[in-house]
């Protein structure tokens, strides 16, 4: 019993020393702080590069590519080709004979670091949950596209069907040609452009991707504009409808 009550003693010395020094740098640590009027940087961003040693200097730049274009990214192809541009490569590490991914590892300039090394939101589950969130939003917002396109060519062939240009007045026009071409929308097919002389703006640049512009806001963007144009012109047709309807009651 006088052993065990030893070592029970030694090990109670021990927690407490450990907890004394932990409280005596803390303090010290608040004098300093106080003193000299430290804090701790909000992140990698405060990070002075310029002072940093060439292995921790990569590191940050690694994380300041990645950091930079992985919100535009869709997939792991896009990232690996994206940092390609910066002179980082991209490295799984495969388990098995199937060469199931499991990890991923960056090189720039000879150094080489893990995904989670680099930052802990740069893990491979991490990156490769984000990926899996993204084809989640990317297809249904897809799916809100080919809706949206397929109203949109609805309303088109009531209103614009046969040929006929755009009147303000109703009924036909003067039998010419729509002339303003069709835009395609890759997987959601292709919806023509409304005539030149139609209150419906909608154009080729319209529905461009803008420089900075994500491919989820492109799709959301043009998303809004087709549904926008539909509801204009179905608005449109029911005019006009109402305006031939008052016309044939006059002339009957």
């Amino acid at each position: 019993m006088g052993r065990v009550r030893k070592q029970e003693y030694r090990i109670t010395l021990r927690c407490n020393t450990a907890c004394n020094i932990k409280l005596c740098n803390a303090k010290v640590c608040r004098e300093l702080t106080k003193r000299f009027g430290l804090y701790l940087a909000p992140g990698k961003e405060a990070v002075r590069r310029e002072r940093l040693h060439e292995s921790d200097r990569i590191r940050c730049e690694i994380y300041d590519a990645i950091r930079h274009e992985f919100p535009r990214c869709r997939n792991w192809n896009e990232l690996q080709d994206r940092l390609k541009r910066h002179g980082i490569e991209t490295i799984f590490k495969r388990k098995g004979a199937q060469g199931v991914i499991e990890g991923v590892k960056f090189a720039r300039n000879g150094f080489v670091f893990s995904g989670s090394k680099v930052d802990r939101v740069f893990s491979f589950s991490k990156l490769d949950r984000h990926f899996g969130q993204v084809q989640q939003r990317h297809t249904t917002l897809m799916s809100g596209l080919k809706a949206a396109a397929g109203s949109f060519r609805a309303a088109f062939a009531s209103l614009f069907g046969g040929g006929r240009s755009f009147s303000a007045a109703g009924g036909g026009g003067g039998g010419g040609s729509h002339g303003a071409g069709s835009v395609s929308l890759g997987s959601a097919g292709s919806i023509p452009l409304p005539p030149f002389d139609s209150p419906f703006t909608l154009s080729p640049e319209m529905m461009q991707r803008r420089e900075g512009e994500s491919p989820e806001e492109h799709i959301a963007r043009i998303t809004a504009l087709i549904n926008k144009a539909a509801e204009a012109m179905a608005v449109a047709l029911v005019e006009r409808k109402r305006r031939m309807e008052a016309r044939s009651r006059k002339i009957g």
